[in-house]
């Protein structure tokens, strides 16, 4: 049932809608599309004008609807080859040009929340904001050791806020979970939730802190990706100092150009820093819009991108990150058949399936715009005609997947505004090769037996006492066994997996060990010793990685 709350917070979307004249969006629904001709019946629309082209309405209204529409049109400003020119470059304007709120509120806020007054903090703090976002904004600052930093502050009662919005697309997804057919595979209530998860997460800058910290380590080293440091002394829930960082923002191309920076270099390395967050690191910045985005032409021809705002962070689980890398080879090959299998796999696809329906369905998507140069494939029409294809198949939205689809979407875009030419599949290819056989190779197995050998020694340990305690329970007759819990299915499938493992490792390298003796000490030609123990170990270490 709708609550008050909610059916007040809808009358304010559609009159915010209807003052800047997008009110045609609200009956464009496809259940009102009967009653579209009361649009222009209205009678505030028979007389009234617009100073503003639609874009800028567009704009204007997602700004007084709040960060929940905010971001939502940020998303879409990264997607110029999905959308009109004026559009795209009006919705850009929602990445760090949002209208601030006040600088001394600012001011009290950072007090309260360090318990000191910021002239005692800082010995300089700029009231005017450098940026201002849908959920914070940014104040520059100079400790009193000189150090320029950054001052993140949240909104005031910005929880209040997205909470009602939140509610709002609770009951839209409830709605539509009731009376729309797509929704069994959409799950518009678990992506609300996953979206809820995630706008909640940024609230939080104490974690925003520490998701910059790990990102930091991760490319500590790296000559492509700097991250800022975190100042804790000066980390609270809604509030956050940082180093402070000057760079070019990736949206100013013309500036780019200027500083003569290496334009395929630059988009390139995106994807690849995109992948190595991904299958290297697995964990990425889901939120890589051009506002979070700046670029170090220190080195022209080797840029390095600069991060900022790390509110939203992403992971996958083993299983997603391996059935998407084994996908996305497949497509690349032209593979639709193991496509097909893997979705099937993986679930994403309902168990009774035909693999060849879906199969033909998948390649009557993908061969036509396989025949264009790979340059010219767009991953995000891609996707979308895929989506289109899987209606037939049942195929379920995976909420865990949604951040890393709009950040590959994101990355494309960007990539693809720096240098048109971007080849995204030739880019991308070589991570999923080097991930999966750093995933299968014979140094991916014995780390994982190694992992798993503190594990196995506890229970050979244990195994003792567990023998002991079995048969005095059979001597005794209580022994009770059940055999129906999956819990110990598994478990005994892992320990069978584990004892595979650790024998093939101990064989194979002592095979191998024993070759390698035979060969130093001459006890027989080079061939017999060589052949022997090395093609044994190898043909063991073959054996058990298939098993």
């Amino acid at each position: 049932m709708i609550t008050p709350r909610q059916a007040l917070r809808l009358l304010q979307i559609n009159l915010v809608l209807a003052r800047y004249g997008l009110d045609e969006l609200i009956l464009a629904l496809h259940i009102l599309r009967p009653v579209r001709f009361l649009l222009y019946l209205s009678p505030w629309r028979w007389f009234k004008t617009f100073k503003h082209p639609p874009a800028v309405r567009l704009r204007l209204a997602l700004e007084d609807l709040g960060p929940v529409f905010i971001k939502f049109g940020q998303a879409l400003s990264t997607r110029r080859d999905l959308l009109p020119p004026d559009f795209a470059a009006e919705l850009a304007r929602l990445q760090d040009n949002v209208p601030p709120f006040p600088g001394p509120d600012a001011r009290v806020l950072i007090e309260t929340a360090l318990g000191e007054s910021v002239d005692t903090i800082f010995r300089d703090f700029e009231e005017s904001p450098l940026a201002s976002a849908s959920i914070a904004q940014v104040h520059a600052a100079t400790l009193h050791d000189g150090t320029a930093a950054v001052v993140k502050v949240l909104r005031p009662d910005i929880g209040k806020t997205i909470r009602s919005d939140i509610d709002v697309l609770y009951l839209l997804a409830d709605l539509a979970s009731r009376y729309w057919h797509e929704s069994r595979r959409l799950r518009p209530i678990e992506i609300v939730a996953e979206y809820e998860k995630t706008l909640f997460d940024e609230l939080d800058l104490m974690r925003e802190a520490a998701n910059a910290s790990q990102l930091r380590r991760n490319f500590l080293d790296s000559d492509e990706l700097y991250v800022p440091e975190v100042y804790w002394d000066y980390i609270r829930r809604n509030v956050m100092v940082m180093e402070r960082v000057g760079g070019i923002p990736i949206s100013n191309v013309e500036a780019l150009h200027a500083g003569g920076a290496n334009m395929q270099v630059l988009a390139e390395r995106g994807v690849e820093i995109f992948f190595t967050q991904v299958f290297k690191h697995n964990f990425f910045h889901a939120d890589m819009h051009p506002g979070n985005l700046f670029i170090d032409l220190a080195e022209p021809q080797s840029p390095r991108y600069i991060a900022v705002d790390f509110g939203i962070m992403g992971s996958l689980s083993p299983s997603d990150q391996q059935y998407l890398a084994h996908n996305f080879l497949a497509f690349f090959n032209r593979d639709y058949r193991r496509v097909a299998e893997l979705h099937v796999e993986s679930g994403w696809v309902p168990q009774g399936t035909r693999v060849d329906e879906f199969e033909a369905a998948i390649r009557s998507v993908c061969e036509p715009i396989f025949n264009r140069p790979l340059k010219d494939i767009s991953f995000g029409q891609l996707l979308v005609r895929l989506f289109q294809t899987a209606r037939r198949f049942n195929m379920e939205v995976q909420p865990q997947l949604v951040l890393l689809q709009k950040t590959l979407l994101n990355i494309e875009g960007i990539g693809r505004d720096l240098y048109p030419e971007l080849d995204l599949w030739r880019t991308a290819k070589p991570f999923f090769e080097d991930w999966m056989r750093d995933q299968v190779g014979p140094l991916s197995v014995l780390k994982e037996a190694k992992n798993d050998a503190p594990m196995m020694m506890q229970m050979l340990k244990d195994l003792p006492e567990t023998l002991h305690d079995a048969l005095d329970q059979a001597r005794r007759g209580t022994m009770n066994i059940q055999f129906r819990s999956p819990e110990l299915t598994e478990v005994k499938q892992r320990i069978e997996r584990v004892e595979r493992r650790m024998f093939g490792a101990v064989a194979a390298t002592g095979f191998l060990i024993a070759g390698a003796l035979l060969l130093a000490l001459q006890f027989q030609p080079l061939w017999v010793g060589a052949g022997s123990a090395g093609i044994g170990g190898v043909i063991l270490l073959l054996s058990w990685m298939r098993g």
